[in-house]
């Protein structure tokens, strides 16, 4: 079964490392790449949007821009993957704004991250098969 090919929008190196080893191992994700801020963020999501990744993970803050940049960059872009927030700052309000921009769900750090990982789990049950690569 195919992994779900994830990309991460966090700041914290320590946060990063930990969300990578947890979701490989407990999920089924492959986490094809990281960056620590919003430009970084759009500059890979420009490269293909189509084939990226199938589900981001954005942090609200971050090193510079914020992760409301980077969901509203993906809407500009027309990024089909899944995109979600995790972040320290799951207000009400925040969960609104991240609606609006895209996001299907928004997890907090401190409490959700168990509903991340059961998220992604399900997802990964479900991706389909990528067609390979042509050699050049």
């Amino acid at each position: 079964m195919p992994a779900l090919k994830a990309f991460i929008v966090e700041d914290s190196p320590v946060i990063l490392e930990n969300l990578v080893a947890t979701l490989e191992e407990l999920a089924q994700v492959e986490v094809v790449g990281s960056v620590a801020d919003e430009a970084g963020a759009v500059r890979w999501m420009s490269r293909d949007p189509e084939a990226n990744a199938d589900l981001f993970i954005v942090d609200v803050f971050l090193r510079s821009g914020t992760g409301l940049g980077v969901l509203q960059a993906a809407q500009q872009l027309g990024v089909r993957a899944r995109r979600v927030v995790l972040t320290n700052y799951a207000t009400e309000e925040m969960r609104r704004r991240c609606a609006s921009l895209g996001a299907e769900r928004v997890f907090d750090k401190s409490r959700e991250l168990d509903d991340l990982i059961t998220y992604c789990a399900e997802l990964a049950e479900h991706v389909a098969p990528r067609p390979a690569a042509a050699a050049s």
